[in-house]
């Protein structure tokens, strides 16, 4: 930099203090010639940065083309101007591109700021959110006025969506969420879920009256078959077969009373909100007791209770949850293994863990453990009865109370089944 402003400038101080002190010198007035040129030189750069600031308040004006310093002063900033210029050119392309495929989406698009104020939305969102172009400015919970979303909003705990009817048409089902994208910035994403959650009341209910139905012809063929077993006139060769029969009638009825089970689940409120103190302790010991009397050689079972914390929930599902847990860990260890249940608290959540020495789950399988009906390949043969329901029917139970299924497992070393609950549902 010094050496370009002596190169520019150089030139003007050295020959214009040259001339001034030649004309000085031949008209008597030294110290007058210097003077008038110091002027002339300051005057010179005052008029250019005049020019300069007159350019930075109205980028309209034209940069002279200057001289010494200034030149390149002048033409450093037209290029500067002129890669600005690209730049917005190109962000405003980039912004265009943005809008239209924000417009192209099929789901709600609301920009808002740190505050929650909308600052864009997309048609979609005009249609199912009702929004307005005299609502840009104002706040979203002050449009969207169910109590559900202001208190989602106010908790600020985005990880999960909330569902509310959309405003002005109850019959839409829209699930909202929201999520950061700059550390002021939101992105709030509605989905009309109307005929999802149609096709899955249509499921339940088709599953519940199938299942009720099915209850019924279930229980007489029982009943016939049980009359069979018990009648000396079924002939030696068929006898056999009854055995098979009545396992496979009860694997049936198995699976009709789970598919029950967790359709109830599904479909009633009301038990979800009960807030009842629960002793885990002595259901688990009650648990523990009953499953190992389920085979005649079962692995032994051992119950440490470290806390006695109480959970704030309800108890039948409670206990369909902790003992569907138990008794897949007595029917997948062998009789030489073990079984840990475990009750314990960390001073904020209580957990229960079931830990067992069984064949252990490869790990591709752990993803899908609560899916209805899964199974892993080779369990089959260990519990001919499963279902396939009772991880999904824990993990529904775990969901209306707050908690969370954790499984590990390792194969040729066991698993290890943690149910997590969260501090607003134990009670010490």
């Amino acid at each position: 930099m010094n050496t370009l402003l002596w190169r520019t400038e150089g030139p003007i101080v050295f020959w214009g203090s040259l001339a001034a002190l030649l004309v000085g010198w031949l008209e008597q007035h030294l110290f007058l010639t210097l003077t008038l040129f110091l002027l002339l030189y300051l005057g010179r750069h005052l008029y250019y940065a005049a020019q300069l600031l007159a350019w930075l308040g109205d980028r309209k004006t034209e940069l002279p083309d200057g001289n010494g310093i200034w030149s390149e002063i002048f033409h450093r900033q037209r290029l500067l101007q002129r890669r600005h210029q690209r730049r917005k050119r190109r962000l405003g392309k980039m912004l265009k591109r943005f809008r239209q495929a924000t417009e192209a989406l099929p789901d709600a698009t609301v920009v808002l700021d740190e505050d929650f104020t909308i600052e864009w939305f997309n048609p979609v969102a005009a249609q199912l959110l009702g929004l307005r172009r005299r609502d840009i400015g104002l706040r979203i919970d002050a449009l969207l006025r169910s109590p559900q979303f202001i208190d989602y909003l106010k908790a600020r705990r985005f990880d999960r969506p909330v569902t509310l009817p959309a405003p002005g048409n109850e019959r839409l089902q829209l699930e909202i969420r929201v999520v950061p994208y700059t550390a002021d910035h939101y992105l709030l994403i509605a989905q009309d879920i109307t005929q999802i959650r149609l096709l899955e009341r249509q499921r339940r209910d088709f599953v519940a009256h199938a299942s009720h139905e099915l209850r019924t012809p279930i229980t007489v063929l029982k009943g016939y078959l049980e009359a069979l077993m018990d009648s000396e006139a079924v002939a030696e060769p068929l006898r056999p077969v009854l055995p098979r029969m009545d396992e496979q009638i009860r694997r049936l009825q198995y699976l009709i009373d789970d598919l029950l089970y967790l359709s109830r689940l599904e479909t009633d409120r009301c038990q979800a909100s009960q807030n009842n103190p629960v002793e885990v302790a002595a259901m688990l010991e009650d648990i523990c007791h009953d499953a190992a009397r389920i085979r005649t050689e079962t692995a032994p079972i051992r119950l440490e209770i470290e806390s006695s914390a109480r959970l704030l929930g309800n108890e039948q599902e409670l206990r369909s949850a902790f003992s569907n847990l138990v008794v897949n860990a007595v029917h997948y260890t062998p009789p030489e293994g073990k079984i840990t249940v475990r009750w314990y608290d960390d001073g904020d959540q209580a957990y229960l863990e079931v830990a067992d020495t069984g064949p252990g789950i490869p790990a591709e399988h752990l993803p899908r453990l609560t899916e209805r009906f899964y199974r892993v390949p080779e369990a089959d043969a260990r519990n001919p009865t499963g279902t396939g329901l009772g991880l999904a029917i824990v993990k529904h139970v775990l969901n209306r109370h707050g908690g969370r299924l954790e499984i590990e497992s390792e194969v040729g070393r066991g698993s290890v089944f943690r149910c997590r609950f969260p501090a607003a549902r134990v009670q010490r």
